[in-house]
C-alpha cells in the first residue's frame, strides 16, 4: 500500500492510497480514523476520488467521529 495523496484540511489528515486495485481513502482525527475504499474500476482516476471530498461529506464525518468518541468513552467507563 502506498500513499499517492495528502489532502491539507484544518482538522484532518487525509490520505489517498493505493493497494490491490483500489483507492483507499483515510480521514484521520486525534486516535480515531476512517477509511473508505473505492475501486479503481468505479472512478476514472485519483482526480475522481479527490472529488468525493466535499466540505459536506467531511461534516458527515466529523459527525460520526464524535459519534466515535462518545460510544469509546462510554465503553472506557464501564471498565
Amino acid at each position: 500500500m502506498r500513499v499517492i495523496a495528502e489532502i491539507p484540511h484544518s482538522h484532518f489528515k487525509i490520505q489517498i492510497f493505493s493497494w490491490n486495485g483500489k483507492y483507499q481513502l483515510k480521514i484521520e482525527i486525534d486516535q480515531y480514523e476512517q477509511t473508505y475504499k473505492v475501486s479503481e474500476t468505479n472512478v476514472k482516476g485519483l482526480d475522481d476520488v479527490k472529488a468525493l471530498i466535499t466540505e459536506d461529506f467531511l461534516s458527515k464525518v466529523m459527525g460520526r467521529m464524535i459519534s466515535m468518541r462518545e460510544d469509546w468513552n462510554e465503553a472506557l467507563k464501564s471498565i
